[in-house]
């Protein structure tokens, strides 16, 4: 990789794995890295909103498998939108908005984790409406989602991503398939007083980093720090395989897998769980993951980056993030 490369991820986890070794079907799990990578990429327009105002709302989801769906608008188009924390970014559908002026950013590419890449495209995007949250004049990624509709056999406009949450707190509710914004006003950022933690006996305060529109998240094992990457979009928890040898004990591997990217390559990887990793005072004994080699990621222009923490670690709780003030929320 030459000097000053820099990796942006859209993580949209989705490939199948199949079994190396045997002819039945494997589960699906979802760790297709839809990447976009840059090299001294250029500056983005940002989205802007009106007055800089509060504004809180709730959000219905559904499933599909694993995955939070939404209902959210752009410009006169309203339809189904992933939230996608592992996303930096808007990213629409390049089916659905081929009509749209677009142009392609130089020194750029879109790749998946079995190392394709294909240009990447860029648009304006005039309106975008998230229940009550208003978001004016920004950009989006034009990525073909096709694989995901295929696979989950609903529509998909988009993808969430990380930008559009930065000045807000965001609930996720899986007990109750709700999602609470509210966007923090300037004045709002040192008092703001969420309605939803109440009594801290309920939940865990985590503190988290904010890395080119990426969550990041500090673990420990063995005496040695992880960062992970978090991803409400990632169906699969991810490790990578360059993972010291006192960290690799710690995993009990229980079958080989193929990773399908969607140019059709296969990469072959390792399905496990992870033993005794570390969050603050929460002990995780046992973590579902996926092995495979994170060098030629989007991770590359984090530093070091260890591995993606994802629905199989949220699976169950309520979670809530204040990406102001860094904090993450795990309710008991």
């Amino acid at each position: 990789m030459k000097p000053g490369t820099a990796y942006r991820c859209l993580l949209l986890f989705f490939l199948a794995c199949a079994l190396c070794s045997a002819a039945e079907e494997a589960p699906v799990f979802r760790p297709e890295l839809y990447l976009t990578s840059n090299r001294l990429p250029a500056p983005r327009s940002t989205f802007s909103f009106a007055d800089y105002d509060s504004a809180s709302c709730t959000i219905p989801f559904v499933r599909a498998g694993n995955l939070i769906i939404v209902k959210a608008r752009v410009d006169t188009t309203e339809g189904n939108f992933i939230l996608d924390t592992g996303a930096p970014h808007l990213v629409l559908n390049i089916t659905y908005f081929r009509h749209y002026q677009s142009h392609v950013e130089a020194e750029a590419e879109q790749t998946s984790i079995t190392g394709s890449g294909s240009a990447l495209v860029k648009t304006k995007v005039s309106t975008f409406s998230l229940g009550r949250l208003q978001y004016y004049g920004g950009e989006a990624d034009l990525v073909d989602l096709g694989h995901i509709e295929n696979s989950k056999g609903i529509k998909v406009l988009g993808l969430l991503g990380m930008e559009l949450f930065k000045q807000c707190e965001l609930v996720i509710d899986y007990e109750k398939n709700l999602l609470y914004l509210h966007r923090l006003t300037r004045k709002e950022a040192s008092s703001y007083q969420s309605e939803h933690l109440g009594d801290a006996a309920h939940y865990r305060t985590f503190p988290i980093e904010l890395l080119k529109n990426r969550i990041l998240i500090t673990t420990t094992m063995e005496g040695k720090k992880m960062k992970f990457v978090f991803d409400c979009a990632a169906e699969s928890n991810v490790l990578d395989s360059r993972s010291p040898d006192r960290i690799m004990k710690h995993v009990t591997i229980t079958r080989r897998v193929l990773l399908t990217g969607a140019n059709s390559r296969k990469v072959e990887a390792l399905y496990g769980s992870l033993a005794n990793l570390s969050m603050g005072d929460l002990q995780i004994n046992t973590l579902p993951v996926l092995i495979t080699n994170l060098e030629r990621t989007c991770f590359s222009d984090l530093g070091c980056i260890d591995g993606v923490l994802g629905f199989d670690f949220l699976s169950g709780k309520k979670i809530g993030f204040n990406f102001v003030t860094r904090k993450m929320y795990v309710w008991k």
